[in-house]
């Protein structure tokens, strides 16, 4: 898959790193001449251009990529970098990072954003899923807020030991997904017993989530 990155600072540099040890073809876009250092990246295509000129991109091949990750640490400039790879390029996939989460709200697909992802928001929620119990937290939101991927951990007097998964009401919007205990990842099957300890993922819409704390007796 041909991927290209708006930003090749810190950030971009190690998407960059991981997208390439998955056999993925990069291409890092910088501006800031101090932040254009191919060497650090030996193997991408590393373009000098102003990712917000719709005449830089088109000379960079942006037409011939799959997936454009907006990277840079300036929320605007990430902002006209999707909106230009959805509208003027019709890029299939547009991921962008969000550095200030107050700004979270306008990373959607009026602005050609697939994914918003907040950095902040992602290590706030991976604190409360290391240190809450018996509470639902939220880790990440998918498709613009459409849905979330959710998790709860059973406490050791959970009711729920024993009980099959077949057991759990689950509202209609919401779907148990994974269920982690111990080194393993479990894909539940109708039959498997819960224990407690058991850290339960969900995907499910935003107003159901009461519901999921209701059917885990919660």
């Amino acid at each position: 898959m041909r991927i290209a990155i708006a930003g090749a600072g810190a950030v971009g540099r190690s998407i960059a790193q991981e997208l390439l040890a998955g056999g993925h073809q990069v291409m890092l876009i910088e501006r800031d001449r101090a932040h254009f250092e191919p060497h650090t990246v030996e193997q991408a295509e590393w373009v000098h251009a102003d990712a917000c000129e719709v005449s830089s991109l088109e000379e960079a091949g942006l037409q011939l990529c799959e997936v454009v990750i907006a990277a840079t640490g300036d929320d605007k400039v990430n902002l006209v970098v999707s909106l230009l790879a959805k509208t003027e390029f019709a890029v299939r996939r547009v991921v962008a990072r969000v550095n200030v989460p107050s700004n979270e709200w306008l990373f959607t697909e009026s602005w050609g954003v697939d994914v918003a992802v907040s950095t902040p928001r992602i290590l706030a929620a991976m604190v409360e899923e290391a240190v809450s119990v018996g509470d639902l937290v939220r880790l990440m939101t998918l498709r613009q807020g459409q849905a979330n991927l959710v998790e709860i951990t059973l406490p050791h007097d959970t009711p729920l030991a024993g009980e099959r998964v077949s057991k759990l009401t689950l509202p209609r919007d919401a779907a148990l997904v994974t269920i982690l205990r111990g080194g393993r990842v479990i894909v539940p099957q109708p039959d498997d017993p819960l224990e407690a300890g058991d850290e339960l993922l969900f995907v499910a819409a935003a107003d159901v989530e009461q519901e999921i704390r209701t059917a885990l007796g919660y």
